[in-house]
């Protein structure tokens, strides 16, 4: 079907017709002081006649008329040159075939010199020009914003934010002393950060900006600190990694969350490697509907499995990982199976139904005081013997890799919950032998966002006006983003061969109290407004996480996030007994569950909670 000729279009094209006409006569009056003689005007005609039409036909093979004027930009610029230079080859050639050989040389050099003038320069005004008309008033109604940082993402956020209709950027602020009194885009440099309170007044901005996608964490936190105390509403632009890969863009900016302060570099995947393993073939994700299994099926999704088994006992959040993965990646099948992973026969029928070639073993009970007493004894089996149900399915259905996310409270446990993880490790060691299913094991610490973790539970204090309640004043914890640790269980599950624990790089421990510090003043409160409640340590809870128990030590592997744990190694005897414990009826209060646990783990260090007073073995 043919399509109309754009009447814009055909306005450039002529244009541009015109300007070379225009050109050409203009560097004979040039080349003569602005007085023709007689003689050169028939060779200006009669040479004119050529040059134009050939002109115009190398401008439409350069796709001169492909852009719109309003977004003329250096490559609409570089087109422009190539063309005419194409052109200054081209002329003379043409007058020298047609034996036009009067024309004067330096006609020939300022010909392309005015057509590059008049060209660039009536595109570039007329950009000029629609801009003003368009966001010339605008600036003037958007709410005066400071941008912090002056480097390339903060002029491309200027550049953007000069057409929006909500902010008026009116400074920025950078601590690099060459930058500072210097101009972005037509907007002065002010000064450095510590300058904000000053500048803010001096402006009437409310809010600021930070454009420091790239930069070490605590200086985010600074910055949103100044902020904070200069009664200023910090705003942010997108991850530096987001901006790279095209998913956002600069002017996508929002409010700053706590994972933007306590920042981490971004994780380096082999997606080669990954694309073999996962790519083509079927992978089950147990635990899938909770904060890691979903995130797991998200990142699993991206190499393109053959089929996805989502199995998960809670059928919400197996629905609610259904519709976001049927929404998000239409062309990859999914199986949701609702399903309880101490279920022998369900497991089975599931493997043998679709066979898995990978399982990514996420279920299990977490949260520690809730599974300290009443619950104790349905934390044990839940992580240990529903990870030996679906180790042991894996084993007989040919499974090739097997991997268990583990948890930081494996080590030198004192609650019941860290002893289980710590059991089921030991288990899924135990079961591995030369030439089965390889059983890898991932360690790592608290997850920003995990359902149960404190951000969600200091956003609703913050949300009811406070108070912050925090369990002890020097309780640290080990933080990273949901997406980064499941990035590395990914990065584990390729590098395994059996038999390890992975233990993941958490970088710098964080104390509670301060991310309660700081999640008051990104809401723009200071603790004078909400309060923070020290209400002493939990059952089970202890001061401080460990990633590596008394005796083990590590070996570095290719990925810097990475180590291996060396633990202890298990034999067929220990499992054997161990299982024959675990399927017995349970011991009669929780008391004698933790004597028997601590006897399973020499490590685990239990003390007596007030309130529970112990029942005798076999007791009424």
């Amino acid at each position: 079907m043919k399509t109309k000729p754009n009447p814009r279009t055909l306005l450039a094209f002529t244009h541009d017709i015109v300007a070379a006409a225009l050109a050409w006569c203009l560097a004979y009056w040039l080349r003569f002081n602005l007085d023709i003689p007689e003689i050169y005007w028939d060779s200006m005609w009669r040479s004119l006649v050529w040059v134009m039409p050939a002109q115009a036909l190398i401008f439409r093979a350069f796709g001169l008329y492909r852009g719109i004027w309003r977004y003329a930009s250096l490559p609409d610029l570089r087109r422009i040159l190539l063309a005419i230079a194409a052109a200054t080859v081209v002329t003379p050639l043409i007058l020298y075939m047609l034996r036009m050989e009067d024309t004067p040389r330096s006609v020939l050099l300022l010909d392309p010199l005015l057509l590059a003038f008049m060209m660039g320069g009536s595109r570039l005004a007329y950009r000029a020009w629609k801009e003003h008309r368009l966001y010339g008033l605008l600036q003037q109604r958007g709410q005066p914003v400071l941008v912090l940082g002056a480097g390339d993402t903060a002029a491309n956020l200027v550049r953007e934010l000069s057409h929006s209709k909500t902010w008026h950027v009116v400074g920025l602020l950078d601590d690099d002393p060459e930058k500072q009194g210097r101009l972005l885009h037509g907007i002065k440099v002010h000064g450095p950060l510590d300058d904000l309170a000053k500048w803010s007044k001096a402006t009437g901005a409310t809010h600021a900006i930070i454009a420091m996608p790239g930069v070490h964490p605590t200086v985010r936190r600074r910055a949103a600190e100044l902020c904070n105390a200069a009664r200023v509403d910090v705003l942010t632009v997108p991850a530096f990694e987001d901006l790279v890969n095209g998913r956002v863009t600069v002017s996508e900016i929002r409010k700053v969350e706590v994972d933007d302060l306590l920042g981490r570099d971004k994780v380096i995947l082999d997606n080669h490697g990954l694309q073999d393993l996962i790519g083509g073939n079927t992978i089950m994700v147990s635990g899938a509907g909770g904060s890691i299994g979903s995130e797991l099926c998200r990142q699993i999704a991206r190499f393109e499995p053959r089929l996805m088994v989502l199995f998960e006992l809670n059928e919400f959040a197996l629905y609610r990982i259904e519709q976001e993965c049927r929404e998000r990646f239409p062309d990859i099948p999914l199986i949701c199976a609702i399903g309880d992973v101490k279920n022998a026969s369900r497991v089975n029928e599931l493997m043998r139904r679709h066979a898995p070639v990978m399982v990514f073993h996420a279920a299990a009970y977490k949260h520690v005081p809730l599974m300290e007493n009443e619950n104790a004894w349905e934390a044990v089996r839940n992580n240990i013997l529903g990870t030996y149900t679906l180790a042991r399915a894996a084993q007989e259905h040919g499974v090739k890799k097997l991997v268990m996310i583990s948890t930081d409270k494996a080590v030198n446990p004192t609650n019941v919950m860290g002893a289980s993880k710590r059991l089921a490790e030991m288990v899924c060691q135990g079961l591995q032998h030369e030439g089965g299913t390889a059983f890898i094991i991932v360690r790592f610490g608290n997850v920003l966002g995990s359902t149960g973790s404190v951000i969600p539970k200091f956003h609703e204090q913050i949300a009811k006006g406070g108070p912050i309640t925090v369990t002890h004043p020097d309780i640290i914890r080990y933080f990273m983003s949901i997406p980064e640790a499941t990035q590395l269980v990914l990065q584990a599950g390729l590098m395994g061969h059996g038999g390890e624990i992975f233990v993941l790089d958490m970088g710098e421990p964080v104390k509670i109290a301060d991310l309660a510090r700081d999640m008051i003043r990104l809401s723009g409160f200071t603790e004078d407004d909400i309060r923070i409640v020290y209400t002493g340590l939990r059952p089970g809870e202890k001061l401080f996480e460990e990633l590596l128990a008394d005796g083990e030590n590590t070996l570095p592997t290719p990925h810097p996030k990475l180590r291996i744990a060396k633990a202890r190694s298990v034999d067929q005897q220990w499992l054997g007994r161990f299982l024959t414990w675990l399927k017995q009826e349970p011991p009669p209060d929780e008391l004698d569950l933790k004597q028997d646990l601590s006897e399973w783990v020499p490590e685990y260090k239990w003390q007596r909670q007030p309130g529970i007073i112990p029942r005798r073995r076999g007791g009424a």
